[in-house]
């Protein structure tokens, strides 16, 4: 059949409902799941958009034609949904867009966690199945059964830490309407010392209030203004099916993704002393810095969760993060939640009893970050990013994920979008001039 072929993505299918990706071309890709994996079962949740219910219902069509079994979790968020996958020890397929806009609709598949398809391994496979119609011979028809874990995955993310030792500490969580709120509040229903004040908790696929991406300013400047007004002590919040997670401290400033990677990787080497900890290629210097004083082995990825928890599994790391808010864990089958951070960043604060700015404050002194910068482009990402290595051949030129060069006193990263034609900037130095003066060549290459 005919489909959109940029629908299928580096780390999962995206597409807007129902132009690109609709109940047709689920039920296509539902079949070729089931032909490519030669699976019997499959684990299916779905996230709360509008479309949900429609893709659901042609996806597990597919799946059951071709012969496989599916496992309902329900609407769950991404986290639960890695649980179902890593604890029944299926494949899965989870329907969501993410922190897309409401519009948008999406697969994240499960190979055998923590192994997941990306388009290396099997996400072109499927479009060549789809294309080619290439669909094996099914022998017998699927069932459906459902099934509902929540109440194992509330205890799995609490044994993750110490419930005693937390403190008293004002939390304000905003879910954006997205799928962590119901699970977050029966979450720390369990935590007797915390007080959680919520925002916008209740999934509504009509994204009545802001978007489901926190990294935008705009989607994120409520909780902002709310967590000094509130005098809470630290916020939280999620993107729209809950595998990102964001940190205001109790300034109302926003933690960027490597600090909170830094913070984190050092604290849980405490636990796990002589361990490896995961980071992506944007990251401040501030995680490899903390993670060698803590004793730990920092180890430097390219960007995505398909190659982060495959990875992860390979150097047994206790733990990884992405400075785009995706966090894994080894005591979480090497998956990302958003809650299970929320969790530790809770013990860490009640334990070192300390303010999270406080704990920030140091970082801020010694490493000066761009955060990432986004430019549109309209010729060849491949040979602007050429043209940099040029540019800056002086330094230690790599090309793990984009090009990324190295000097004694700044580094940067230039990598391309897997979904848009921008170019995206993350740079870092010793001194904010150094940073500004930097950040600004770079940007006046890039958009030349």
């Amino acid at each position: 059949m005919q489909v959109n072929p940029s629908i299928f993505k580096a780390y999962d299918i995206r597409g807007i409902f129902p132009t690109d990706l609709n109940e047709e071309v689920g039920y296509a890709i539902g079949r070729a799941f089931a032909t490519f994996l030669k699976v019997d079962t499959v684990v299916v949740g779905r996230d709360m958009r509008i479309s949900g219910p429609q893709m659901f219902d042609a996806i597990t069509r597919g799946l059951m034609d071709q012969g496989a079994d599916v496992i309902n979790i329900g609407m769950v968020g991404t986290d639960q949904y890695y649980y179902a996958c890593a604890t029944l020890g299926h494949a899965g397929i989870m329907v969501t867009a993410s922190h897309n806009p409401p519009q948008y609709t999406g697969l994240k598949m499960v190979k055998k966690m923590p192994y997941l398809l990306s388009g290396d391994e099997g996400i072109q496979d499927l479009r060549r199945i789809v294309e080619s119609d290439g669909y094996s011979q099914p022998t017998r028809k699927g069932t459906m059964t459902e099934q509902d874990l929540s109440a194992d995955f509330v205890k799995k993310v609490l044994s993750i830490i110490d419930v005693p030792a937390l403190a008293k500490l004002k939390v304000v969580a905003d879910t954006g309407n997205g799928m962590v709120g119901p699970i977050l509040k029966r979450v720390y229903d369990n935590l007797p010392t915390i007080e959680l004040v919520g925002m916008y908790l209740d999934p509504d696929g009509n994204v009545p209030n802001h978007g489901l991406d926190p990294l935008q300013p705009e989607n994120r400047a409520e909780l902002q203004q709310r967590v000094p007004k509130e005098s809470a002590d630290v916020g939280f919040a999620f993107d729209g099916d809950g595998d990102r997670f964001f940190t205001i401290d109790d300034r109302g400033e926003f933690v960027a993704g490597d600090y909170t990677t830094a913070l984190l990787g050092a604290y849980l080497l405490e636990k796990y002393p002589n361990s490896n900890v995961l980071y992506d290629v944007r990251a401040s210097w501030a995680v490899p810095d903390l993670v060698k004083a803590a004793g730990g082995t920092p180890l430097m990825e390219r960007v995505g969760h398909a190659f982060i928890k495959q990875r992860m599994a390979k150097e047994n790391a206790i733990f990884a993060g992405e400075v785009s808010g995706h966090y894994y864990f080894k005591d979480f089958y090497f998956a990302d939640s958003g809650i299970v951070p929320s969790l530790l960043i809770l013990e860490m604060l009640s334990k070192k009893k300390a303010k999270l700015s406080d704990l920030l404050k140091r970082l801020e002194e010694k490493y000066f970050i761009s955060g990432e910068i986004n430019s549109r482009i309209s010729g060849d990402a491949v040979a602007k990013m050429k043209e940099l290595a040029e540019v800056f051949k002086a330094g230690k030129v790599e090309w793990l994920d984009g090009v990324s060069v190295t000097f004694d006193d700044w580094h940067f990263n230039v990598r391309g979008s897997n979904t848009e034609p921008l170019l995206r900037l993350n740079l870092e130095a010793t001194t904010k001039a150094k940073m500004e003066e930097k950040r600004d060549q770079i940007l006046g290459i890039i958009r030349g």
